[in-house]
């Protein structure tokens, strides 16, 4: 149902003609649908209800919404792809949402409360009431013209629409459309050469979805306002050792019926990895620099050059030194700091700092036994993502870099396959190029490069949705490819695994289990009073209070739309101070209370109560994962009807040194997965090991030996 309602990209303007009844809309369509040589989407209500009105002698009805808002939407995505630049609509979802509370004291369905605001017009023409009424089988408010054309405009204003009111005669009207109609169209030509629009249809993307991130520049995007922090009993699950036991081995009595794969983001690079050391390259002069300063002002760089040979790239380093017929031995300590650091970093030597960091060395059992983060990957999701001896990894990964990944997998399969006793299979994919987003100026102008073309942007892991959505199977495990450990750690990263994936099931079954007594004709306040409980007590989705005045197939239908979402289970840890997002409750539009992953960028701090919830937070999310994203019938979601597109960030950058504004969609675990059924769990800080600084690898977890730094 939500996918009727959605509306499909397109390259028209869109211009809703908006109001109350007989103010001359379908009109005023009609001339400019002439006017433009475009097509116009009539009202579905009027075909629709007069049916009802001939058949029954009954005028429209609650129930009656939902379809006609169906069947509106289904009309408008045929003609937008018959539109010749501009797309006239004589009407809308918010024109429906607005009727149904006028109607139905305040009552609107949630669905057609969530497209009213989400699906985007360029322009409303909000028709005024000096017209004369004409009486039909339909119109029944000739009396209160004048507050529905208030209630018109408050929800234009509540939801921060664009709009122009039309007065006048027929002519005026025509003439006042047009003129706001052109503005949005010279406008469009101005901003966009035929050049840029080739550009950004090369790339999959279409014009309307550039000139919508064009607005959230201007716009910017809303805080996400947390209403507590979700903590343990209250949003996260503490196990028990019985409990631990008890979901193990439930998932173990399934796991070789289970169709299970691994999901790693892989494709970040490890720059961010060497910044400090990058630095160092361009500030220290061996010939006039002192290495013993630079560490005692730097406490990263004291750690490095103090531990450099429990890295596992130790031994690599000194080999390439050798080859450059520099003996390291031999060398002062500030020529040794240099060279080691050079050699390190140099393009043209061993270049790590291009590397993606699932290709770097990360673990050393031997001298020549080093393992990268890919490897560990293999060996660890052997430990339970097996089904039937057969192990599925998917990899994100950037465009170019397949080749490296596979010679790797080809070089080492044999050996992994033989000592862990599975067999692999293995696959890639690349964000996508329609993922990426528009740059701006500083003063929100497409940003140009040298060559006069517009620069767009990867737009954060976020993006990977497309990719993940792309996924069929049963389960998903997903990771972080700097999430790792050495192997004496992974049987107990293995067992929290299990654990997460048994919750997993046991909320999916019985999620399963509820929908299929909601597709019966009448289920009974008893099970719908169950299923009400389960939500809220298990699955950590809130109703709003107003639950109990819906009438019983309205229930019904929210409990449907509530649970056939896809679940995701999240490992949570206990807060350490380390960067990234946590666990929060949420409250959404409609008052709704969820749990929701929410990064710090998306927090308010100017606000003191917003500042202390954060501050005050018990738990951190490591991006630790296990999902399910079909639905009870077996069949897929699509995913990306399940996001909260008002999540993303906006950063700024530079490019050949000028400073630029950049946008991310919503992250893959924070708003990608916002209207996600959600189950938090606490897990321990074994299972959360990322390699953020190259200086991460002399943690426990990443040393071989156990008395390591």
């Amino acid at each position: 149902m939500e996918e009727a309602l959605k509306q499909q990209p397109s390259n028209c303007i869109r211009v809703v003609l908006y109001g109350p009844e007989s103010t001359g809309k379908t009109t005023l369509s009609k001339q400019l649908a002439k006017h433009y040589h475009t097509v116009w989407v009539p009202e579905y209500a009027r075909g629709y209800l007069q049916s009802k009105w001939n058949l029954e002698k009954k005028t429209c009805e609650n129930s009656d919404l939902l379809p006609i808002a169906k069947g509106q939407m289904a009309l408008e995505n045929t003609l937008a792809q018959k539109a010749n630049k501009v797309l006239i609509c004589d009407t809308d979802l918010l024109e429906t949402k607005v009727y149904s509370e006028t109607y139905y004291d305040g009552d609107c369905h949630h669905l057609i409360h969530k497209y009213a605001q989400e699906n985007a017009y360029d322009l409303y023409c909000l028709t005024y009431i000096d017209t004369p009424w004409e009486a039909d089988d339909l119109r029944d408010k000739p009396h209160e013209r004048q507050e529905m054309f208030e209630a018109f405009k408050k929800a234009l204003e509540d939801h921060n629409k664009n709009y122009v009111i039309l007065k006048g005669d027929k002519k005026q009207r025509l003439s006042t459309a047009i003129s706001y109609i052109d503005k949005l169209l010279k406008k469009s030509k101005m901003m966009f050469r035929e050049d840029d629009i080739a550009q950004l249809e090369n790339k999959g993307l279409t014009l309307r979805q550039v000139e919508g991130q064009l607005e959230l520049f201007k716009k910017g995007i809303p805080f996400t306002k947390i209403e507590k922090a979700a903590t343990l009993n209250d949003g996260i699950i503490k196990l028990s050792e019985d409990s631990i036991t008890k979901h193990r081995k439930y998932y173990e009595t399934q796991q070789n019926d289970l169709d299970t794969l691994k999901f790693v983001p892989a494709s970040g690079a490890a720059s961010r990895m060497f910044k400090f050391l990058f630095q160092f390259l361009e500030s220290f002069h061996p010939e006039t620099s002192e290495l013993a300063e630079f560490k005692n002002e730097d406490p990263l760089l004291d750690r490095f050059f103090s531990h450099l040979e429990e890295f596992p790239f130790y031994n690599r380093v000194l080999v390439k030194l050798k080859e450059q017929g520099i003996t390291y031995s031999d060398l002062n300590p500030n020529d040794a700091a240099w060279h080691f650091v050079n050699t390190m970093l140099n393009e043209d030597l061993l270049n790590y700092g291009s590397y993606p960091k699932g290709l770097l060395p990360f673990h050393k059992y031997d001298t020549d036994d080093i393992a990268t983060a890919y490897e560990e990957h293999l060996y660890e999701t052997a430990l339970y993502a097996s089904q039937n001896k057969k192990v599925k990894l998917h990899f994100t990964i950037t465009k170019g870099l397949k080749h490296q990944f596979n010679d790797l997998f080809v070089s080492i399969k044999e050996d992994v396959e033989r000592r862990t006793g599975v067999e692999f299979e293995v696959s890639y994919s690349y964000q996508q190029e329609r993922t990426d987003t528009i740059a701006v100026t500083l003063d929100n102008d497409p940003f140009r490069l040298e060559d006069d073309s517009i620069l767009y942007r990867p737009s954060g892991h976020g993006a990977l949705l497309k990719n993940l959505n792309a996924i069929n199977t049963d389960l998903i495990f997903i990771k972080n490819i700097d999430n790792v450990v050495v192997s004496r750690f992974k049987e107990e990263v293995a067992k929290y695994k299990k654990v997460l994936a048994g919750i997993l099931l046991e909320k999916r079954n019985k999620t399963y289990r509820y929908l299929e007594l909601l597709e019966q004709d009448n289920p009974s306040a008893s099970a719908m009073s169950e299923i009400k409980s389960f939500l809220e007590n298990e699955l950590n989705t809130k109703l709003s209070d107003d639950f109990s005045s819906l009438s019983d197939n309205e229930k019904q239908q929210l409990l449907k739309s509530k649970l056939n979402r896809p679940i995701r289970v999240c490992g949570m840890v206990k807060n350490e101070g380390e960067p990234g997002g946590g666990p929060f409750w949420v409250k959404d539009q409609q008052g709704h209370l969820s749990l929701q992953i929410v990064e710090t960028a998306q927090i308010n701090l100017e606000i003191q109560s917003q500042k202390d919830i954060l501050q005050n937070a018990t738990h951190f999310n490591p991006v630790d994962i296990v999902c399910s994203t079909k639905n009870y019938k077996g069949e897929p979601f699509n995913l990306e009807h399940f996001t909260d597109p008002n999540t993303g960030f906006i950063t700024q950058k530079t490019k050949a040194g000028m400073d630029l504004k950049a946008l991310e969609l919503p992250g893959l675990w924070n708003g990608s997965m916002a209207n996600w059924n959600t189950v938090f769990v606490e897990v321990p800080i074994v299972t959360f090991n990322p390699v953020k600084t190259v200086n991460d690898l002399l943690k426990p977890a990443h040393q071989v030996h156990p008395n390591a730094s």
